[in-house]
């Protein structure tokens, strides 16, 4: 059995390596992101995963994982911060208030079948003042990352309080992962 990662995150990557998961193969899946008009975020979260593993080519013996992750602000669902205008937005939205980071996988077996799994992580921000925003802002990790901050890094001493996966917010809850891979009888160490 041949693990197909459909993700341009290395992240994911990194993380699968966390529980010694070496993908076979790694493809890019290419899909709209868009949210469907008045969709929730946690339907959003595991639409995306499943379109993204969907989108891969799986060839005979593989399987194929697929992650997105989504920060939501109550039924608001946060872009990707792809300008630091929208991140400097974003992350004045998230400052002093907790939100949820919906980690959603799937994993499509060898059979064709979708499985899908869902970590919802709340996350709180102490409040952030305009400088302390800025300094973020500054040093550029954030852009393009959901909700507009890499909690891998310096937005990690933002945090006042997490309940929940941690390598969810980062990209891949790995709990979850391990649970799906071993539901398909992927071989773990």
């Amino acid at each position: 059995m041949r693990l197909v990662l459909a993700s341009s995150s290395p992240r994911r990557r990194d993380l699968l390596a966390r529980i010694g998961v070496v993908p076979d193969r790694i493809e890019a899946p290419d899909i709209d992101e868009n949210p469907l008009k008045a969709e929730l975020p946690r339907v959003y979260a595991l639409r995306l995963a499943e379109a993204k593993a969907r989108a891969v080519k799986r060839g005979d013996g593989e399987i194929v994982l697929a992650g997105d992750t989504t920060i939501a602000l109550g039924r608001r669902i946060l872009p990707p911060a792809d300008t630091l205008d929208l991140q400097r937005e974003l992350i004045g939205r998230l400052s002093g208030r907790r939100h949820h980071c919906l980690s959603a996988i799937c994993l499509i077996d060898c059979e064709g079948r979708a499985r899908t799994r869902i970590s919802d992580t709340v996350v709180a921000f102490k409040r952030l003042s305009d400088a302390e925003i800025e300094r973020y802002l500054a040093c550029g990790e954030g852009l393009g990352k959901a909700g507009g901050y890499a909690i891998q890094g310096r937005a990690e001493a933002f945090v006042r309080f997490l309940s929940g996966s941690h390598s969810g917010v980062v990209g891949l809850p790995l709990f979850d992962t391990r649970a799906l891979l071993e539901a398909a009888g992927f071989p773990l160490g």
